[in-house]
């Protein structure tokens, strides 16, 4: 089968022609229709720092994808050859206290797709039938080959609660405007963004945001957004998802006392926030990682069911042929979700 390999400790990526992946007893093989590039994936190609400490070559990559079951192994029970499904992308052990408990996003074992195991930019990948979500509602292709960063944003943004609440949310990646969406959707008041990307803070327009903030141009600020929306006590509820430490010092600066803060964005190294200030204003700042399995996805789904329309975040789709192409628009600030066609 073709595969998007890691072959070699250097940057790039290979479209190789690799075997067919083995299933065992528990486990689900499926044929991969569309995979969506996510940063995971940009940082492994670059082949940076993080990269590889992380990573073992040679590896498929892609963690985001749909597929159809192409078969089964024999203990398997609840997915059916020909099912619809999306893939949680951490496996966990099963054997230790948060696993046991229920709490398996919080596994300290836990091994990612395409990052410590053979991924989904193939034409075939296999997952534990544990890890597999079958779409029973209709779902568009594309946004179920989303599911794993669309979780991530669901995970994020319903972490506190948002009925009538003032939400900021830093960085306009395709994660933070889904997370845009989800919180209007959910009944937020106001929805406000900040990027430096004119194309992406345009993309959060159309997803629902309130305001778009270019903090990068001295026209209008944080503070500035909250006397034109007549906020007087500052934003409840913050979602950090750039990672970046002015990004985070800012949202800090305007939450209301008492405010939450739910930090996805993973900072590239340590950086100094006011700590008086939170301890003072008592703030929540609570650190998010992947889904909470399967809750998350079952909030996805019914988000979906309700009319959350995510398709404006998607902005490119390619053949897988053309990997390159997908992978340098990927890498570019003016992209949303870019997807790749496995179905040929």
């Amino acid at each position: 089968m073709k595969a998007l390999v890691k072959q070699k400790a250097e940057p790039g990526l290979w479209l190789m022609d690799v075997p067919e992946p083995e299933y065992g007893d528990g486990d689900v093989l499926i044929k991969v229709l569309r995979t969506g590039i996510c940063g995971t994936d940009l940082h492994i190609r670059s082949w940076d720092g993080w990269a590889r400490q992380a990573v073992t070559t040679p590896r498929v990559l892609g963690h985001e994808f749909v597929g159809e079951v192409a078969a089964v192994g024999a203990a398997v029970q609840d997915v059916a050859i020909g099912d619809l499904v999306s893939g949680e992308g951490h496996l966990v052990c099963g054997k230790c206290r948060n696993c046991l408990a229920g709490r398996r996003h919080l596994c300290r074992s836990t091994v990612g797709l395409g990052v410590g195991r053979d991924g989904a930019f193939a034409q075939y990948v296999s997952l534990p039938a544990a890890n597999v979500w079958v779409h029973r509602a209709e779902v568009n292709l594309d946004v179920a080959a989303i599911f794993d960063p669309f979780g991530n944003a669901v995970h994020t943004a319903l972490s506190f609660p948002l009925v009538g609440e003032d939400v900021l949310i830093t960085g306009a990646g395709p994660i933070g405007i889904m997370a845009a969406a989800v919180a209007r959707h959910a009944g937020a008041r106001n929805v406000v963004i900040t990027d430096v990307s004119p194309h992406r803070l345009a993309l959060a327009r159309k997803a629902g945001a309130t305001l778009a903030l270019d903090v990068s141009s001295a026209d209008i600020g944080i503070a500035d957004a909250q006397r034109q929306l007549g906020l007087k006590e500052g934003f409840d509820v913050g979602l950090e998802m750039s990672g970046r430490p002015e990004a985070m010092r800012d949202m800090v600066d305007n939450m209301t006392h008492g405010g939450r803060i739910a930090m996805l964005g993973l900072p590239a190294e340590e950086f100094a926030v006011d700590w008086s200030k939170i301890v003072t204003s008592m703030i929540t700042v609570k650190g998010i990682y992947g889904r909470e399995m399967f809750e998350t996805w079952y909030a996805m789904t019914v988000l979906l069911e309700g009319g959350l329309d995510l398709t404006p975040v998607i902005t490119g789709s390619y053949g897988y042929e053309d990997f390159d192409a997908a992978f340098d628009e990927a890498s570019s600030a003016r992209s949303g979700k870019i997807i790749l066609d496995w179905s040929a």
